[in-house]
């Protein structure tokens, strides 16, 4: 395999890789000369003085240093939007969208990207965002980072190969990667289009949740979260950087590619993990297991148990409880729930919530099964039964999401979802 696609394991602890033999200091971190004439340069992605458990940085060895670069100006945000969203929409009704028309050919992943919704604050480092992409074209002499929040990029169709500083990722269906913030990158099509979802997440980084009652194994292991060896553009040419800062997008013309770092070690990089080793856990005997027992990322807020942002995934499982309604029941919860689906289909939805397509159920939202899935799952036979070929997932946050404007009047918004739960009548017959 190539330097692309050799990955250093783990998830959270320190890594190090170089793709010139010896350009990595083999002592101190910053030496008096780095090796090959290579600037070292560290990025903190947490405060020097927070706990070494939490505390994350990278050294990076790189040809030129990130500080040489001319002033940034103000560009236009395109359908890129942050919270707090102004003009965004609180709405208690249940949404969901038909997935995104394709995009015009030229059209790269940046100028691709369509905000669905968003909580808290960038400026606060608080709250997520919600987002869809779907691009034509590759980046090819332009470049991206986003110092709003960390970006969990999940492929609905087409792979896509992400050039980061600290190497490459490649990442199809069924794999996420998250990109640190602040990490400067680049997407390359490996087909005609790609489309996705993305999730910007604005406060703590991304973390595996604790097991507690689990114990040592089950949900996602560290040792399947892979970083990227190191890869290196040497390219001294005009090319485009754009850094979302305060909401707002910013470029600078550079005369040099910003993914020149040579070697690379510590904690804050970006990462890949494939789905299918996600080891899913739920019921052995009654009632359907909540939703939290699928998580396979979050991050934590102040508030415990209360994430600022969970990211949950549905992948392929056997259902085996007696005498349970088996599909997700229904449920008002004070958790927000927006969710995205890979292929396949939802176990609570006949129709209507499509691979692409999205839902949005804010807090207190009363939702659940529809009712076809209602009265299918009411009188089925409750033999064990596994759940195949379909990948839903869930970006779960403590905070309402405002819904963009133009998301919100979009065409491919189904102004027809309440229908869902028209049908469901009533059964209940009272004792003589």
């Amino acid at each position: 395999m190539t330097g692309a696609l050799r990955y250093l394991s783990g998830f959270g602890n320190q890594h190090q890789s170089e793709a010139v033999p010896g350009a990595l200091p083999p002592g101190q971190n910053s030496p008096q000369r780095a090796p090959y004439g290579l600037y070292a340069e560290q990025l903190s992605a947490t405060a020097f003085t927070e706990p070494r458990a939490v505390n994350r940085r990278s050294w990076v060895y790189r040809i030129r240093p990130s500080a040489a670069h001319p002033p940034f100006r103000r560009i236009d945000n395109g359908t890129f939007r942050s919270a707090p969203l102004r003009d965004g929409i609180a709405d208690p009704n249940r949404l969901r969208w038909d997935p995104l028309p394709r995009s015009a050919s030229g059209v790269d992943f940046l100028d691709g990207v369509y905000t669905v919704a968003a909580n808290g604050d960038v400026l606060q480092r608080r709250g997520v965002a919600i987002h869809l992409y779907r691009a034509t074209a590759s980046m090819r002499s332009r470049y991206f980072s986003d110092a709003d929040g960390e970006l969990l990029i999940v492929p609905q169709d087409g792979e896509i190969l992400v050039h980061t500083e600290f190497g490459r990722l490649l990442v199809g269906p069924g794999r996420f990667a998250v990109v640190g913030r602040a990490i400067r990158f680049r997407v390359e099509l490996l087909g005609d289009t790609a489309a996705g979802y993305l999730c910007e997440n604005y406060g703590s980084p991304f973390a595996l949740p604790e097991l507690g009652p689990i114990g040592a194994n089950g949900l996602a292991h560290a040792r399947h979260f892979r970083y990227p060896v190191a890869a290196y553009e040497d390219i001294e040419d005009t090319v485009e950087v754009v850094q979302k800062f305060g909401g707002n997008l910013w470029a600078a013309d550079y005369d040099h590619s910003p993914l020149d770092v040579v070697a690379w070690h510590g904690s804050h990089a970006a990462y890949l993990y494939d789905l299918d080793d996600f080891n899913a856990f739920g019921t052995v005997g009654f009632d359907h297991p909540d939703p939290s027992i699928f998580t396979v990322l979050t991050s934590p807020s102040d508030t415990p148990g209360q994430a600022n942002a969970d990211f949950v995934a549905f992948p392929p499982r056997w259902t085996v409880p007696e005498h349970t309604f088996r599909p997700p029941h229904f449920h008002r919860n004070v958790m927000t729930e927006f969710m995205g689906l890979v292929r396949g289909v939802h176990d609570s939805k006949a129709e209507g919530f499509v691979p692409g397509g999205a839902s949005l159920h804010t807090m207190w939202a009363a939702h659940g099964p529809d009712r076809e899935t209602f009265e299918r799952a009411s009188a089925a036979e409750l033999t064990p039964q596994k759940l195949e070929g379909s990948l839903p997932f869930m970006i779960e946050t403590r905070w309402p999401l405002l819904v963009t404007g133009f998301a919100y009047d979009a065409p491919h918004r189904q102004r027809d979802y309440d229908a869902s739960w028209a049908g469901l009548r009533r059964h209940f017959t009272p004792p003589n």
